[in-house]
């Protein structure tokens, strides 16, 4: 397995749309894991291969407690057919590709899913909580959307106006 590197605001890859995976081949499965490698070594519980700098539509989730590489979920093709209408669920959530950056974000509460596993057989799954929420961060990232986007404007300008902030000071640093 590899170390992927991650994409930081504003990379212009994690506002990109992801293709299809056409076929589940050894390239993409050994893809699947490197990602979930990434995801673990930085400390997330969702990683999107946009963040990675892949347009193609893949996403490793695991939000279990042991966090071993057991409970990971590896996903090509990821597509909620199914949202809960009424109840919702909020979380404090972070993104890999923004670090440091947290927002409260409601989503729907539970989800119906299908996605193609690392051997190419399609699954359904239906998740709830905060298994349901990455998964439906993690698909917004395959479709250029930050978690930022689903905050009102006045929240999103604030954390775009640090991260500018905090750019502008890395650089100071370095010359």
């Amino acid at each position: 397995m590899s170390h992927l590197t991650i994409r930081i605001i504003p990379a212009e890859v994690l506002r990109q749309v992801a293709q299809p995976v056409t076929d589940i081949d050894k390239r993409v499965a050994k893809f699947m894991e490197d990602l979930a490698e990434t995801m673990y070594k930085g400390n997330g519980i969702g990683l999107a291969a946009n963040q990675v700098g892949s347009l193609e539509r893949i996403i490793a989730v695991d939000v279990s407690e042991e966090r071993n590489g057991k409970g990971a979920l590896l996903m090509a093709n990821p597509e909620v057919i199914w949202s809960d209408p009424v109840e919702t669920f909020t979380y404090n959530e972070g993104c890999l590709s923004i670090p440091g950056h947290y927002a409260n974000v409601t989503r729907p509460k539970r989800i119906r899913m299908t996605y193609l596993d690392p051997r190419g057989k399609k699954q359904e799954l239906e998740a709830e909580d905060l298994l349901s929420q990455c998964i439906q961060h993690e698909i917004d990232h395959l479709n250029g959307v930050l978690f930022i986007d689903h905050l009102s404007k006045l929240k999103r300008d604030m954390i775009l106006k640090k991260i500018e902030k905090e750019r502008k000071e890395e650089e100071g640093h370095i010359l």
